[in-house]
């Protein structure tokens, strides 16, 4: 039990250092166009870095992960909206492992 509120509280410091240390850093406002561009696009790369792994460990078959994401890009290309992107990965999915499994 000891173990238990030992990870809470490290996990609690590590959350709460990561949140209050950039404030404690930077008092005055960042006027620097490389961070501040690279400030922007971090949740982005954060996203993309747990959602691609996921794409190919989701399915029973990496090959269907991988045409879903090949189907997604150019649904998104082609500027169609997040549904019907969704919805043609989902079925991408479904029919692959439907006839590839």
């Amino acid at each position: 039990m000891l173990k238990t509120w030992i990870y809470i509280l490290v996990m609690f410091a590590v959350t709460y250092l990561v949140r209050v240390l950039p404030l404690l850093v930077f008092r005055k406002p960042i006027e620097n166009r490389f961070i501040k561009s690279f400030l922007y696009y971090v949740p982005y790369v954060t996203l993309a870095v747990m959602t691609f792994p996921a794409i190919t460990e989701a399915t029973q078959n990496p090959i269907a992960g991988y045409a879903a994401l090949l189907v997604g890009l150019i649904a998104a290309w082609f500027g169609a909206n997040l549904f019907l992107t969704a919805a043609g990965c989902c079925l991408t999915v479904l029919l692959l492992e439907l006839f590839l499994v």
